[in-house]
């Protein structure tokens, strides 16, 4: 495994197994298979709905906890200081440890300040060995690194061959804040995993377009999250360490790049509007939910 090291020195694997998207049924199992085959960082999100299952599958899968970089993220609706602190001590509870190795704001909207303050105070109290955000686009991650008293470490943002992020990635090193990348593969969008360029790549080495991928993004220095819920695929995503690209691979890569998002824009007010609705039906679906146990 390589590592990336954090503006405050901590080491991140350059590689880890992302569960968006992983039901609650299969996340324990997927993430002991992780572990298993030898993942040592796990990313979750208080909005994924698995963090329970996390903490098990880590609890049960006999490694131990400070081998494991954890990362999970604070959600919009428990932005704000004193709500993000609760949901904190309630993922450190679900996690079921004592402190996260990774703390991210998911959503760069609402109060993304007073949970940011919050974050720097548990980093400070060693709650939080690390903290950053997410989806946040080079003005929102220039204005919170340059206003915060402790600048974000970590930003994590769709990042994969059609939506490379050059621009974004160049301001994130100018202030010291390491790219991860969601979607390392675009969930196969645009027709990646079949791409010709990157089968073409790959047949040169004997890998997957899917390991081409990871190795491109690796080689620039973004940190990856492959996805799978197949132990086979999981042992394929993390042999990527024995081969290295071209300059010439590099470059063939690069010039795939659409600058476009395969997903959505945090730019369009209809797609903020989308994660208002979102969030608003999220909290009724959690005050009915109290309602009940009361009941």
């Amino acid at each position: 495994m390589e590592y990336v090291t954090l503006s405050n020195g901590v080491k991140m694997p350059i590689l880890g197994y992302g569960v968006y998207q992983v039901t609650k049924d299969e996340c324990e199992q997927c993430v002991l298979d992780a572990l298993e085959v030898g993942y040592r960082s796990i990313d979750t999100a208080q909005s994924y709905f698995n963090e329970e299952e996390v903490g098990n599958a880590i609890r049960k899968s006999g490694v131990p906890r400070e081998e494991i970089f954890l990362t999970t993220k604070v959600w919009v609706e428990h932005y704000g200081y004193e709500a993000c602190r609760k949901s904190v001590e309630d993922s450190l509870r679900k996690l079921r440890t004592d402190y996260i190795d990774l703390m991210l704001l998911h959503q760069p909207f609402s109060d993304y300040y007073g949970a940011y303050r919050a974050l720097e105070d548990m980093y400070d109290e060693g709650k939080c060995k690390a903290i950053g955000i997410s989806n946040f686009y080079p003005d929102r991650m220039v204005d919170i690194a340059s206003f915060s008293r402790i600048r974000p470490m970590v930003n994590q943002v769709e990042t994969h061959v059609l939506n490379q992020q050059t621009e974004s990635k160049e301001w994130m090193d100018k202030y010291g804040v390491q790219i991860e990348a969601w979607a390392p593969f675009g969930e196969g969008r645009g027709g990646l995993f079949e791409n010709e360029v990157l089968k073409a790549i790959g047949e040169q080495y004997g890998k997957t377009t899917a390991q081409v991928m990871l190795r491109w993004n690796i080689q620039r220095g973004v940190v990856v999250l492959p996805k799978s819920t197949h132990k086979e695929r999981m042992i394929q995503n993390l042999d990527v360490f024995d081969f290295a690209l071209t300059d010439e691979d590099m470059a063939k890569i690069a010039a795939l790049d659409t600058k476009t998002s395969s997903f959505f824009s945090h730019y369009d007010p209809n797609m903020v509007e989308w994660f208002v609705k979102m969030v608003e039906e999220r909290k009724k679906q959690h005050d009915s939910s109290k309602e009940t146990k009361n009941w």
